[in-house]
This record gives C-alpha cells, structure tokens and sequence, in this order.
C-alpha cells in the first residue's frame, strides 16, 4: 500500500507496486470529520483575512466557539499548503524576471501557478492551475492527493503544449515550483521564471481570485463523495469560469 511517511515519494512507491502515477491521485487523502470541518473553516477564514497566522486564527477559531490549540492550527494549515501573506523586509532574493511592476498588455505574456486546498466529504485534495494573467483564463489544472511537484508539472506542460509559451511564468517559492524538476520544464522552453518573495504580498492576485471564486462558487457548494466528482464539478465550474464568468 502507500504510505505517505516513507521517504519514497508516492509517485515513487506507486511505480515499485506497479500502480500507475494517476491513480494515486485519485484517492483523497482521509482526515477526521472534527479535523475535516476544522480545515474547512480555516479555508474560509484565510480566504477573508490571508494576513492571519496560526495565532489570530486560533483566536478567531475561539471566538466562534470553535476551541482548538495553536499548534493544531498550524499542524493543520501546513497539511493545507496555507501560510499568512504579509509584508516582510525584503531578506529575499526573487528569481530573475520578477513582475511586480510590468504592464501585461497581452496574452502569453505572463502566466501564474499556484495550488489550494479543495475539502471533500471524507477527505481533501489539492488543486493546481495555470493562469493567463492578461486574459485571466486558466489553461491548465490538476488534483492530487500530495503537494509534490509532479501534477504541477504535468499542468504546466498541458498548457505549453496547447497555448504555446509565455515570457515570464510566476509562482511564490513554494519547494513544488523551486524544484529541479519543475524549473527545468520552464527553462527547456526558454521561459524567464519569477518568483515572489517568502511572506510577501503575493504577486499572483489572479490565482489568489480564482481560488476565492472557485471556493465560494463552486467548491462549498458541493460535499464531493469522490474525487471524480470533484473533477466534475470542478471542470464544469473552470468552463464557466474561462467562457461566461467576467472578470473585473
């Protein structure tokens, strides 16, 4: 079986027993119900306050009645992939081709990744997607059951082989996009990577609203049983959103 403690990767452990790579990414990584419904709501909190660290979460965890310890809370937000957004002294050092202050004027200029936490009825799941900042579509996205790179990757190369190349791709500093692996996907295509500064007000505020719109529109509405469900539900919701959604 796989074990998600053992320093193989899954994708690793899923080729030694013969499994194929996707379908390990099929079954949503369980948690209990008190935890599930815990995650949910720290979701929802960092969606309405990203500045909120462990501390002002549990305190607004408490308020709400909701009585749990600080380091659960963070035990829970690293299992998320979540972490306060705020300004820091610049002790960072961004990968060249930062954008802060570029004019996008047109599509394929600049593209964006990132990837959230999509809760489930017994489970979650994490979400990847490829973003046009010019035209604010999403070219391209994945699920998984783990944070490692490789849906990340295979996202990134669906929407090279059916958009073509941007000039500059952006990402925070996340160990999926600084990665060898990824890297060399960008670079094999000559594409100038950026890369925001640790804790810093993210330059990827159009991934930022699409999780906020894909959360609020689509992903609480629905208690997926099953992660084909959730594709379903997700991909209906992503057609709708790149077709018929404004995006002011």
């Amino acid at each position: 079986m796989i074990d998600r403690e053992h320093k193989l990767s899954v994708v690793r452990q899923a080729k030694l027993l013969g499994f194929s790579r996707g379908s390990v990414y099929y079954l949503p990584r369980p948690v209990s119900d008190g935890d599930l419904a815990l995650m949910r709501r720290i979701d929802e909190l960092h969606l309405d306050y990203p500045f909120a660290g462990s501390r002002m979460l549990q305190g607004l965890l408490r308020g709400e009645g909701l009585e749990t310890g600080r380091r659960h809370v963070a035990t829970l937000m690293k299992k998320m992939g979540i972490k306060a957004i705020y300004r820091r002294p610049n002790t960072s050092k961004p990968a060249p081709g930062h954008i802060r202050k570029l004019a996008v004027t047109r599509p394929n200029q600049v593209w964006a990744m990132d990837l959230t936490y999509i809760p489930m009825a017994r489970g979650f799941v994490y979400l990847c997607a490829v973003v046009d900042w010019f035209s604010r579509k999403v070219l391209s996205w994945r699920l998984s059951i783990t944070m490692e790179a490789a849906f990340c990757i295979e996202a990134v190369e669906e929407a090279l082989a059916r958009h073509g190349r941007p000039e500059i791709f952006n990402t925070d500093q996340g160990s999926q996009f600084t990665s060898i692996d990824f890297t060399a996907v960008l670079k094999r295509s000559q594409i100038a990577i950026s890369m925001d500064g640790k804790g810093a007000w993210r330059d990827n505020v159009f991934v930022e609203r699409l999780w906020r719109s894909i959360k609020y529109e689509e992903v609480y509405l629905h208690a997926y049983k099953t992660v084909s469900e959730a594709r379903a539900g997700i991909a209906r919701y992503l057609n709708f959103y790149n077709t018929r959604r404004p995006h002011w």
